[in-house]
Parts: structure tokens; sequence; C-alpha cells
């Protein structure tokens, strides 16, 4: 498909430099997307950037502490000043580093993750959308995991602030519906990244629990979540804001 109304678009992707981000830069700059690449290290966005340059797109680089609100301005900022709008916003950056019991892990992890995985997608957008609303409308996704949806034990910060970004999906659309601007949440089940792959290569039947649970008994490849997320920036899902989609190979099934 050529998703030609997508052409000339610009997108800001967070976490953009590494896994399912750079899946996803690289996934939208095929079909013609402007895309900025954000994450905490410049190089790694320039090394994204390089490779759909070399492709023949259009990408800007932009080092981003997505937990920073002063680092979301100047990214927004940047962006406006490259390319002159924006389009759509895929707040895909996250940080777990709290796994573990509730009655173990210290404050202080919960509030750095808030700052990322909650906050920041909620600052970024919020200050997107009336550029969006310029334009004449716009796309948000948010990255959730199933994590949010089917929170399991030891990782209760995680699966709290994914469901509360679940939440923070649906009042958005309800918000912004009136300025023609679609916001939908995106919930991956397990996929082929260097955090699986790490964790498998370390823990001991990790990938093979992942896969027994699952209906597809399988672990997808990072590029499979790419379709879903063109389908919610297409035309294809014009009529589909508020939703969660699940690219879970049938995870919140079982």
């Amino acid at each position: 498909m050529s998703f030609s109304e997508l052409h000339g678009k610009v997108a800001i992707i967070t976490g953009g430099s590494r896994g399912l981000g750079k899946a996803m830069a690289l996934g939208l700059a095929k079909v013609g997307i402007k895309v900025v690449v954000a994450s905490r290290k410049q190089e790694n966005c320039e090394t994204v950037c390089d490779a759909i340059q070399q492709a023949g797109g259009e990408a800007l680089a932009v080092a981003t502490h997505t937990g920073q609100t002063e680092s979301l301005d100047n990214l927004i900022t940047q962006t406006l000043a490259h390319f002159g709008g924006i389009d759509i916003v895929i707040n895909n950056a996250g940080i777990n580093p709290a796994v573990g019991g509730l009655t173990d892990v210290e404050p202080s992890l919960f509030q750095k993750m808030f700052d990322v995985n909650l906050m920041g997608p909620w600052y970024l957008a919020s200050r997107a959308a009336p550029h969006m609303a310029k334009r004449g409308g716009g796309n948000v996704i948010n990255v959730v995991s199933v994590s949010g949806l089917k929170p399991p034990a030891y990782q209760g910060f995680y699966a709290s602030l994914k469901a509360g970004l679940n939440a923070m999906t649906k009042v958005m659309a309800a918000e912004w519906a009136g300025d023609n601007i679609r916001v939908n949440a995106l919930a991956p089940g397990s996929y082929h990244s260097d955090l699986f792959d790490t964790s498998a290569s370390v823990i001991p039947g990790f990938e093979e629990g992942a896969k027994a649970a699952c209906l597809q008994k399988r672990i997808a490849e990072t590029e499979e979540i790419v379709g879903p997320v063109l389908y919610l920036l297409s035309d294809m899902s014009s009529y589909t804001t508020g939703s969660t989609l699940l690219t879970d190979g049938g995870f919140c099934v079982l």
C-alpha cells in the first residue's frame, strides 16, 4: 500500500533511536513521512536519521529527555524550525527500572518513571496539539504496552503508569476531536528488541514463557508492529479515535 495521504507529513517519534522507535522511524520514512527522531543521545538519533536519508527520506535528530519539559519544548521548537509544522506525535519512549515487588521498590523510582512514562507523553502531545490544529488536524499514538491492560506482578509501577497513559489517551481524544486530532493507543505484546533479547539471554525461561503466554506462541519481529502504526496514522482508521489497538499475538485473550 502507498499510504499516499501520509506523504510529506511531519512526525515526532520519542525513543526513536532503537527498538520499536527505530523500526517506526524507518517504516514511516519509507511512506514519505518526514521523521523527527528523538532520544537521549544525539549520536544515536543521527545514526537512524542517516539511514533514513540514505534511503531518500527526510529526518531530523533531536536529543531529548522525555521526562524534562524544557527538553520537550526544545524538541517542538526544533521541529517547527526545521520542518515548519507538526502532524504526528508518537509517544514511544518509556523506562522500567523498578522491576520488583511493591514492598521493595523505592519511591524515587516511581517519580522517575512517572516523568518519562506519563508526564512526558502528556506534555509533548498537549504542546504539539495546537500546532496540529493550525494545519487542520493531526494524529497522536501513545504506546502503552499490554502491561497496562493485563498488569503482571513485580511490574507495578510500569503497569500502573501505562494504564494511566491509556486513560490519558481517551481524554486527549475527547478534548481534541474538535480540532480533527485523532488520538489512539498501541499496546504491543512481546517483540524482539534489544531489551527483550537481552532479558532472554540472561533470564532462564524468559523467552519460552513469553511465547507460551500468547495464542500465536511466538515473539513478534519489531517490524511487525509498524503495520498497525501505519493503520492508525492512515485514512484506513479515519473513524478510529480514543481506541487501544492490541498487537500482542493474543496475549490478552489468555
